[in-house]
């Protein structure tokens, strides 16, 4: 399962807290199966197998998986398929977020400010891109910012110390107060809660097993926005950690019933 395309439309949470997931298309379900299975290869028929729980006809999962060769998201060898090696990392971000690697936090801040000058619309988007799976947040154009206690190997990608100067240091404020103008942290509980209600709503067992995929999938798309902030500055009752024991128990059951299905 996977973070799909931002592309996408977005899953939403009403005033009542009611969770509405967005559909997956042909090409979402290819991506989340392969990016949530170990090593990230699968034959063709098991890819359409999956398709099929969503009515997906095997033609249009075809073509999705021929359009995503030439698209550069898959290669394929001997009617298997797999993932290039930026998903490869994808996934790799994907797995860290169900299981994100912190260090005690002794109230530094990481800041990388942009000094590259007259940077191409490439280079500028995949500076945000890295800042965004890095989980900083823009405090201002070309300054981004995050509290230092996530764990860096290495520790920042050529893209950002090829384009921005590195600093530590603090907010002379409130911590929690900045941290809660980067990030929607009201926005990403409230999602968070309307998730495990979904977890918990969902029968054991093969019945209903595209529902659980979806919302496997919706659950990941979420823990990759998580921004992973210490303790002190989180709300009240904060439910990631929550959401994260809760969806690997979820995760066991629903993967079994998943690759039995496929016939892996």
């Amino acid at each position: 399962m996977d973070a799909t395309d931002s592309t996408d439309s977005v899953d939403s949470v009403d005033s009542a807290g009611s969770l509405a997931l967005r559909p997956l298309t042909a090409r979402s379900v290819v991506l989340s199966t392969l990016l949530g299975h170990h090593p990230p290869a699968l034959p063709a028929r098991a890819l359409v197998r999956v398709g099929e729980l969503f009515g997906t006809a095997e033609g249009t999962v075809r073509t999705a998986l021929t359009r995503m060769v030439a698209g550069g998201d898959l290669e394929q060898r001997d009617g298997t398929y797999r993932l290039t090696e930026r998903l490869l990392d994808r996934q790799a971000r994907q797995d860290d977020s169900r299981a994100p690697r912190t260090r005690a936090w002794s109230g530094g801040w990481e800041i990388a400010v942009v000094t590259a000058e007259r940077r191409p619309a490439p280079e500028r988007a995949a500076l945000r891109q890295a800042m965004a799976a890095l989980r900083l947040a823009e405090l201002r154009e070309g300054c981004w910012t995050r509290p230092a206690n996530l764990v860096r190997d290495p520790a920042w990608p050529p893209v950002v110390a090829g384009q921005c100067a590195l600093f530590t240091g603090a907010p002379e404020g409130d911590p929690a107060a900045l941290a809660a103008g980067l990030w929607d942290l009201t926005g990403w509980a409230r999602r968070a809660r309307a998730l495990e209600v979904a977890l918990e709503a969902l029968p054991g067992g093969p019945d209903r097993l595209a529902e659980r995929f979806t919302v496997s999938a919706a659950v990941l798309r979420h823990l990759l926005a998580d921004p992973v902030l210490p303790a002190p500055l989180l709300p009240a009752d904060w439910p990631g950690e929550r959401l994260r024991e809760r969806y690997e128990d979820f995760d066991r059951d629903f993967r079994t019933l998943l690759l039995r299905h496929i016939g892996v």
